[in-house]
């Protein structure tokens, strides 16, 4: 019987903060794949890996965690005063399905880099030295993003002395602006930062119990608890939590019903076709603790302890929209994670995550009775790993 040929995709593999994706200008890719819909999910999927049931995405890109399962597709922008728009599909893993449905703050960090190098920014705003400014709209979630890119010789410069808790190696710091980033687009609340109108909410979930937590739309929607009420100390790293199965089921039931709460989901039956937004976090006061690398972090170097959740797994670092979502929340005098912090007002906050710490500003004002943030700011790395060509089989799409 005759083969398929495969078919092979110009792409650029980037690592950008603790994440690793695949990269794609919309226009490279296959014809019935520059739409959304099933042939351009059934593309990411196929490069990526999945569904793999053996977790390990070995016959694809992944790298088999929620870090690195992850495809973002770039275009020219045709928005006034944006240079590129930046659209992020988050792959499962063991299931045959891209969630759309939220930002990857991390790999932010690394779409100013591929859109310079891909012809996305015009040259006349690349400078032969100093930094080109790259203004972003996230196409998930209806937000801009402003990337500040370090130029040497016209060309992006990647390497520097910037060191990132949760990436081994120092790289050339990159900063980025998260604009406006409570989200807008759903939620009891109308789009309110704090969807139910409450800074703290009492969940009640079936087999967990009732505790407070804090519900948020900024960055991405985030669920916060305080570790001591689901029975941890904030210090946990991976192993602790992604090895016990009643745990994860744990975090998954409050990720569902804390959704159906933010007006996500309608039924909690729902969660499972939203598994990239809400993200599950923990918070805690500020205490001595050691890193997965071995590091000890003082109590005096941070103002709090975070735990995320990404894709129903403890997160090795911390998300960057999470992050943003820290940020804003700490900002904002009487929620979860301002507490921890010590309470009171605060423009900036730096937390322990499970590989170290992460510094995040926002300033938050409260106007007619409702909080806005008008920018969200942090540093992150990002460097080009590979380019040329991904191959599929051609009828994988």
């Amino acid at each position: 019987m005759p083969h398929v040929p495969q078919i092979r995709i110009p792409a650029t593999y980037m690592r950008g903060g603790t994440s690793k994706g695949v990269f794609f200008r919309l226009q490279d890719l296959p014809e019935p794949a520059r739409a959304p819909g099933a042939a351009r999910d059934a593309l990411m999927l196929r490069v990526i890996g999945s569904p793999d049931p053996y977790g390990k995405q070995i016959d694809g890109m992944g790298g088999a965690t929620s870090s690195t399962s992850k495809t973002v597709i770039l275009a020219k922008s045709e928005r006034p005063d944006h240079d590129v728009d930046y659209l992020f599909g988050q792959v499962s893993i063991d299931s045959a399905f891209v969630d759309w449905s939220g930002n990857c703050g991390n790999l932010s960090a690394a779409v100013g880099s591929f859109a310079i190098a891909g012809g996305l920014v015009d040259a006349a705003r690349i400078p032969q030295d100093g930094v080109c400014t790259v203004r972003i709209w996230q196409s998930n979630i209806g937000k801009t993003i402003v990337a500040h890119m370090p130029i040497t010789g016209g060309q992006v410069q990647e390497t520097g002395d910037f060191e990132l808790d949760g990436v081994t190696f120092p790289a050339a710091e990159v900063q980025l602006e998260f604009l406006d980033p409570a989200d807008e687009g759903e939620g009891e609340g109308g789009g309110a930062m704090f969807p139910t109108g409450n800074l703290v909410d009492e969940l009640d979930v079936p087999g967990v119990g009732k505790f407070p937590a804090t519900l948020i739309n900024a960055g991405i929607p985030t669920i916060f608890v305080n570790a001591t009420d689901i029975g941890y100390t904030g210090a946990e790293l991976q192993d602790a939590i992604n090895g016990d199965p009643k745990a994860l089921a744990m975090f998954e039931a409050i990720r569902a019903h804390g959704a159906v709460r933010m007006g996500l989901i309608a039924d909690v039956s729902e969660a499972a076709r939203r598994q990239h937004t809400p993200k599950v976090a923990f918070v805690a006061p500020a205490k001595d603790y050691v890193t997965s690398s071995g590091k000890q972090v003082g109590a005096d170097d941070i103002d709090l302890l975070v735990r995320a959740m990404s894709m129903g797994k403890l997160h090795h670092a911390m998300m960057g929209t999470a992050a943003v979502a820290i940020g804003t929340a700490a900002a904002v005098p009487g929620t979860l994670v301002n507490l921890a912090a010590g309470g009171g007002e605060r423009s900036a906050v730096r937390f322990g995550h499970p590989s170290g710490t992460l510094r995040v500003g926002a300033e938050a004002t409260q106007e007619n009775g409702e909080w806005k943030v008008a920018k969200a700011i942090m540093s992150r790395s990002a460097r080009i790993l590979m380019e040329g060509w991904v191959r599929v089989p051609g009828d994988a799409f």
